[in-house]
């Protein structure tokens, strides 16, 4: 049956993943390295850092070599599922546009459900179904006005891949939500480092952009996914999802206040539209009596 209600400190930090992750595009900005490959690697680095440091200071060496054991393979389908998205978005760019990369994005919170119906029998409540149709509206809205161009199907295919990655690292790690997932995302950043070794041009970057690349990997990834992986245990997957989708909206607003860079109406229109939808389901939801859940909120 759809669960009823959800937990209010897993929405906000779901939310606040989202928030964190859409100073993105904004960064990126004053970054001068144009080896993308460079730029995967040594977010990845300041990402693995960050996180293991948290770890280490939380929970000791030991502590952290015992959280990596115990994540079995829930966890290491997480680390796969992120490391796969981030891949595949680097990827994407040089065969699609960003506007498409977003409109499947936007999908992440349809093929959830789709998930948790397919594999765990979990139903979607009607209203979340409403606002997933309407969060897609937004989303394309916004990117209306770039959706020309040729087809690619390597550049469109990595752009589903990447939704279908996020929704299943989602459901992962809800269904399993006593699994702690941090070490799972540190996995994910290591993939992602070798990787991007194997395949960057160069490892030089100047000290302006080694400080940038710092907050891109530590602050940007790292921290948006520990706020991610602590709260979807305690929202359902689609929910999660569909709360997500409140970065690509954010994005562009840091990019027009740091830099300058004013929206089309459309992308105004199309956001407001989405943060609507989003509002009303929030509202809607945290009406609703919950069942309570016995998770840690600690990750």
């Amino acid at each position: 049956m759809a669960s009823a209600g959800i937990d209010a400190r897993g929405a906000w930090l779901v939310f606040g993943a989202a928030a964190v992750w859409s100073f993105g595009g904004a960064i990126a900005r004053f970054l001068s390295v144009t080896d993308s490959w460079t730029i995967i690697f040594w977010r990845s680095v300041c990402a693995a850092v960050f996180l293991l440091g948290f770890m280490f200071q939380r929970d000791g060496i030991r502590g952290t070599a015992m959280l990596f054991r115990d994540m079995g393979w829930a966890g290491i389908g997480v680390g796969m599922c992120f490391a796969t998205a981030s891949t595949a978005f680097i990827i994407a760019l040089s065969y699609t546009t960003v506007a498409k990369i977003l409109l499947m994005q936007a999908g992440a919170p349809l093929f959830a459900a789709l998930l948790m119906f397919l594999l765990f029998r979990e139903r979607v409540g009607a209203n979340t179904w409403v606002a997933i149709a309407a969060v897609m509206a937004g989303i394309t809205v916004m990117v209306s006005d770039s959706l020309v161009g040729t087809v690619s199907p390597l550049g469109d295919g990595l752009a589903l891949l990447i939704a279908l990655a996020f929704a299943l690292a989602t459901v992962l790690t809800r269904r399993n939500a006593h699994v702690r997932m941090m070490p799972a995302v540190c996995l994910g950043t290591l993939i992602t480092l070798l990787i991007g070794f194997v395949f960057a041009g160069s490892l030089r970057v100047s000290a302006a952009d080694a400080a940038w690349l710092f907050v891109f990997g530590a602050l940007n990834l790292a921290l948006g996914m520990m706020f991610f992986v602590t709260g979807v245990r305690l929202v359902p997957a689609a929910v999660a999802a569909l709360i997500s989708t409140a970065e690509p909206v954010l994005g562009p607003v840091w990019v027009w206040l740091v830099h300058g860079e004013v929206p089309v109406g459309r992308t105004l229109v199309g956001g407001a539209i989405v943060i609507a939808a989003l509002l009303a389901h929030l509202a809607w939801q945290l009406r609703e009596p919950r069942q309570p859940r016995n998770v840690p909120m600690a990750d």
